[in-house]
C-alpha cells in the first residue's frame, strides 16, 4: 500500500503543478466537467434517485418485486428485488443501480451475496445518455444510439449469468434498526438531502476526472486518436464518447462507444463504489464485472455492425 500511496502522491503533485502552471486550462476543463454533469447526468439521474428512495421508504419495492421472484432466482440466483433494480438502472443510468442495490442491502432486503451478484448486471447506463446524448447529439445518428443501448443491455444480462454463483461464507441479511422508523412513514427532508448529496458526489467525481484526463493528455497524445479516445473513455465516459464521435466515422463508432459505455470509466466506477461503500464491495470484483460487461457488449456490437455491413 505504501508503494501505491507514493505513486498516487507523485501523480497528484504532478496535477497540482500543472494546475499552477496553466490555471485557465484547468478551470476551463473543470467547468466542462460540471457542464457535462449538469446537462447530461443531473436531469436524468436525480429524479430517479429521489423517487426510488421514496419507494424504498414506503416499502413499495417489496410488492412489485414479488412478481419476478422466480425468473430472478432461476437466471441470476438473486432475490426478486433484482428485477426492479435492473429495470430502474436501464431506464435511469449510472449510478442509480448501485444506489438501489446499496439501499436494499442497508434496509435488510437482500443479502451481501445478492448485492454482489446484482452489481454485475444492475450497473448500467440509460437511454437518455446512450440514445440521446451519444447517439443523437454526438454520433448524429439515432439508430447508432439504439444499437449501442441494445448491445449494452444484452451484455449486462449475459454478464449477470457469469456471476450468478457468487456465494459468501457469512451471508446473513443485516437487521436494519432504522427499518421500524421508516415503516411508520418517511422523512421527506432526509430523502431530499440524501438525493442531493449523492448527486453532488457524482458531479464532483466527473469534474475531477475531466481534470485528470487533461493532465494525462501528453500520454494520450502518444497514441493515435482512435486509441486515445478509448483510453479517455476508460477514465471518464462522457469525454471519451465525445472524442470517439470525433475520431470514428459511421457505424464503426458504435463498437468503441459500446465498450466505453459498458465499462463506465474509472469516474463512473468510483461513483458507483461511493454508493456501495457501506456494502464493502471489493473494488477488484466490481472492476472485473464492469470489464467483462464491456467485453461482452462490445462483442455483441461487433456482430450487429458486421450484419449492417452485409
Amino acid at each position: 500500500m505504501k508503494k501505491y500511496n507514493t505513486i498516487l502522491s507523485i501523480f497528484l503533485l504532478y496535477i497540482i503543478i500543472n494546475m499552477a502552471i496553466s490555471p485557465s486550462l484547468y478551470i476551463s476543463q473543470t467547468l466542462n466537467g460540471i457542464s457535462a454533469w449538469a446537462f447530461n447526468v443531473l436531469p436524468s439521474v436525480l429524479p430517479f434517485i429521489f423517487f426510488v428512495k421514496v419507494l424504498t421508504s414506503l416499502g413499495t419495492l417489496d410488492k412489485f418485486s414479488k412478481v419476478f421472484e422466480k425468473p430472478c432466482k432461476f437466471l441470476f440466483k438473486t432475490s426478486s428485488s433484482a428485477s426492479l433494480v435492473f429495470m430502474t438502472s436501464i431506464i435511469s443510468g449510472y449510478p442509480v443501480g448501485a444506489k438501489m442495490t446499496a439501499e436494499l442491502y442497508e434496509n435488510g432486503k437482500i443479502s451481501k451475496s445478492d448485492a454482489f451478484k446484482m452489481c454485475s448486471f444492475c450497473s448500467t447506463s440509460g437511454p437518455m445518455f446512450i440514445i440521446g446524448a451519444v447517439g443523437i447529439a454526438m454520433l448524429k445518428n439515432h439508430l447508432f444510439g439504439i444499437i449501442i443501448f441494445i448491445a449494452h443491455i444484452l451484455g449486462a444480462l449475459i454478464n449477470g449469468l457469469l456471476y450468478r454463483n457468487i456465494k459468501l461464507k457469512d451471508d446473513k441479511i443485516i437487521e436494519n434498526k432504522t427499518n421500524q422508523k421508516e415503516n411508520k412513514g418517511f422523512d421527506i427532508s432526509s430523502i431530499v438531502l440524501d438525493s442531493a448529496l449523492s448527486m453532488i458526489i457524482v458531479g464532483t467525481i466527473i469534474a475531477i476526472f475531466f481534470v485528470v484526463i487533461t493532465s494525462l493528455s501528453p500520454i494520450f497524445n502518444l497514441f493515435p486518436p482512435y486509441i486515445s479516445s478509448i483510453l479517455e473513455g476508460c477514465i471518464e465516459i462522457t469525454k471519451g464518447c465525445i472524442d470517439i464521435a470525433s475520431h470514428y466515422s459511421g457505424a464503426w463508432a458504435i463498437i468503441p462507444a459500446t465498450f466505453v459505455i459498458s465499462f463506465g470509466g474509472i469516474s463512473t466506477i468510483l461513483q458507483s463504489l461511493s454508493m456501495l461503500s457501506r456494502l464493502n464491495m471489493p473494488v477488484k470484483l466490481f472492476c472485473l464485472q464492469k470489464f467483462t460487461h464491456a467485453l461482452i457488449s462490445c462483442f455483441i456490437s461487433v456482430l450487429i455492425v458486421a450484419l449492417m455491413m452485409i
